[in-house]
């Protein structure tokens, strides 16, 4: 199976950046949609961006749009979301995930996640 690690997770204060990095092990990323989900404390897992297997068309989540950049290098078996003008509201576990096929924003869609990533922004 696919194995998903997040890295990049950390402390900033409002309005910073990050830039969380997703690796895959096992074998490469190639034909796989990628996403980027976050879970708050006592809230439910949500959406936040997804990319294709070619690294075209994009999806965010409304909340992020404009802010963050979710990119893939399937060369480097790797995939990124470029977190810039950051929020405290954007604290949480932040996960990537992967299936085979299309993207979507239905966490219940991905077959592999990463074990999550904690970015915290104070303010």
């Amino acid at each position: 199976q696919v194995q998903l690690v997040e890295s990049g997770g950390g402390l900033v204060q409002a309005g910073g950046s990050l830039r969380l990095s997703c690796a895959t092990t096992g074998r490469t990323s190639g034909r796989y949609a990628m996403a980027w989900f976050r879970q708050a404390p006592g809230k439910e897992r949500v959406f936040v961006a997804a990319i294709m297997w070619s690294g075209g068309s994009t999806i965010y989540a409304d909340s992020v749009k404009g802010r963050f950049t979710i990119s893939r290098d399937n060369a480097k078996n790797a995939m990124f979301l470029q977190m810039n003008s950051l929020k405290p509201e954007d604290t949480a576990v932040y996960y990537c995930a992967a299936r085979y096929g299309g993207s979507t924003t239905d966490a219940g869609g991905y077959t592999y996640w990463g074990q999550g990533t904690q970015v915290t922004v104070s303010s």
